[in-house]
């Protein structure tokens, strides 16, 4: 795949990143939605039989320096030809040389984006979303909790506490998966544990002959670590179905509503809030998150 993307032509203001306080920032990048940002594929890298990381460097160097983005937001990817489709950001706030997504071949135009080939070239908008509050969590400890595929969004707060490692307390990433062959990034897990030092514990459900690991569900990793709920953290991604046994073992332990996080990244669709498929209640996820504190998500109708 080989395709030219046209981007429209479109003077981009730097003003407002100058002049608009940090948590404000956010909404204005949002309001963006009509921008197209050309990217080349510069590095694919295979995980898993389903899922491959690209790395996606926006071509203008103008454009690459003004990009910015918050650990959970997600993009609007366009494979030319085929269509869009919503990814979490997976990759560091502050690498401005290329972002990170981690897909899954689930459909038509993931299925070509798999097929894609170092050299070509696609498009995002973005970024959409609100963000998990890292700056709140600061000067506490920070359980990351996540389940198949939900370690990808996960992967942006794990580079944020790695880059401002001396603001937070322990951090503990529990991390797991129906089969070993299904677990991604397992290439970073030790440089997680060494270089930032963040206690890594992973589970499956159905091993194989190889694994030596912890098996069972994920909610069996918190008898393997010590915290104090009062001054935690806890962000869970991954399928619906497992935000609610694992916040409410959460909730058991002590942790406060408020202060457990979880991506309903899995709802988005146009990023925008006019298709409607990404309704709960009168809620738009698209806008209003994907990020929700788990006290605001049972009280969505059907959000999980």
């Amino acid at each position: 795949m080989k395709t030219e993307y046209q981007i429209p032509k479109q003077d981009v203001n730097l003003e407002p990143f100058m002049s608009v306080p940090p948590q404000y920032t956010r909404k204005m990048i949002v309001m963006k939605t009509d921008k197209v940002y050309k990217c080349k594929i510069i590095n694919v890298i295979k995980l898993t039989e389903l899922e491959k990381l690209f790395h996606l460097r926006i071509v203008d160097q103008r454009e690459r320096d003004i990009f910015q983005f918050r650990p959970g937001q997600f993009v609007m990817l366009d494979v030319p030809g085929y269509g869009e489709v919503p990814i979490s950001l997976s990759s560091s706030t502050n690498n401005h040389e290329y972002i990170e997504l981690c897909i899954r071949k689930a459909g038509r135009t993931t299925n070509v984006l798999h097929e894609a080939k170092i050299g070509s070239y696609v498009g995002i908008r973005g970024p959409f979303g609100n963000s998990f509050p890292m700056e709140k969590m600061a000067g506490h400890n920070i359980l990351l909790i996540a389940g198949g595929l939900g370690i990808a969004p996960l992967r942006g707060p794990l580079y944020w506490v790695a880059d401002y490692r001396d603001h937070y307390k322990d951090v503990h990433v529990l991390y797991g998966a129906k089969e070993p062959s299904q677990m991604l990034f397992t290439y970073q897990y030790d440089e997680w544990e060494r270089v930032n030092h963040i206690k890594m514990l992973s589970i499956v459900e159905h091993p194989d002959e190889n694994w030596t690991g912890h098996v069972g569900r994920i909610t069996k990793l918190f008898d393997e670590i010590e915290f104090d709920p009062q001054d935690t953290f806890a962000i869970v991604c991954g399928p619906p179905v497992m935000f609610k046994f694992v916040c409410s073992h959460l909730d058991k332990m002590g942790i406060p509503m408020n202060r457990m996080f979880v991506s309903l990244e899995r709802r988005m669709h146009c990023g925008m809030g006019k298709c409607c498929r990404c309704m709960v209640g009168s809620t738009f996820t698209c806008v209003d998150g994907p990020v929700f504190d788990y006290w605001s998500v049972l009280n969505l109708k059907e959000a999980i």
